[in-house]
């Protein structure tokens, strides 16, 4: 590891990537390749990936036991604030199927030994509080509508949201805010961590990348979106099994999204004095 930094590449420099305009054609054949990857070895994907579905389930216990059935539908929609830094391990094996290197799962764990560490961590750490804030948020909410008392039943909590006016709120404000919240997310980290594995440019030339991508691709963007969030619910809801499937296919599309939106680096020649 080059040193801990963080604002700036190893050199001290702030890079800003250039970033390209995509199509809707690119989005498909960069899922078209997520599903490539995953089909190379998918018995090793989705051994790595059970980690997603057995955390799924271990909070939606935590839930119902701590009485705190409310907070289930923000767990799983959760999953979509933090996907991007859980998927690091997926990018980082498409990373090396692309460069011909050995792609087994446990080269995942080779996430550890990048120089641009620090910075993932950092990056990393912002989701998880954004997360813990979308919970507390969330949580707030349905305080203000219904009172401190948990719902006392799965039944009696999905009668209040549905049937009564408080519980309509909770679903408009609740998703609002949630969306707010993803778009947040998907603007600072789209591509900022398959960046920080190809380059080390440090967590704000990455997060900075991720807004101009966006920005410069608002309506693709918006749309590769609503495709995560839509492929992240399926794959929740048979008890979060099918995310063993989902998460390494969107994380592998990532890789192959960046890859389409960023350009390559340039290396630039090295002058020796005469």
């Amino acid at each position: 590891m080059a040193g801990f930094h963080v604002m700036s590449d190893a050199y001290g420099m702030h890079v800003q990537p250039t970033v390209r305009r995509i199509s809707t054609s690119d989005l498909w054949d960069a899922l078209k390749l997520g599903a490539e990857d995953f089909w190379a070895k998918p018995s090793h994907y989705v051994f790595l990936c059970l980690i997603y579905p057995i955390v799924g389930l271990i909070l939606t216990q935590w839930s119902s036991g701590s009485n705190a059935i409310q907070l289930v539908y923000p767990l799983m929609s959760g999953f979509a604030l933090i996907g991007p830094f859980a998927a690091i391990g997926l990018y980082e094996i498409s990373r090396r199927r692309e460069l011909g290197m050995s792609s087994r799962w446990h080269h995942a764990l080779d996430v550890r030994h990048s120089p641009a560490l620090p910075s993932i961590a950092v990056i990393g750490i912002l989701l998880f509080a954004l997360f813990l804030l979308w919970l507390f948020t969330a949580q707030s909410l349905y305080t203000s509508l219904f009172g401190a008392e948990p719902p006392a039943s799965v039944g009696a909590f999905v009668r209040d949201v549905l049937t009564t006016g408080k519980g309509w709120t909770l679903i408009l404000v609740g998703n609002a805010v949630g969306f707010v919240f993803a778009v947040v997310v998907l603007a600072t980290t789209v591509i900022a961590f398959p960046l920080l594995l190809d380059r080390d440019v440090g967590a704000v030339s990455a997060i900075e990348t991720s807004a101009r991508a966006v920005m410069a691709n608002p309506l693709t963007m918006a749309l590769w979106g609503l495709t995560v969030a839509v492929l992240l619910v399926i794959g929740s809801i048979p008890l979060f099994a099918g995310l063993a499937v989902v998460m390494p296919i969107l994380g592998h599309a990532t890789w192959h999204l960046y890859r389409k939106v960023v350009e390559p680096e340039q290396i630039r020649p090295v002058r020796r004095p005469m």
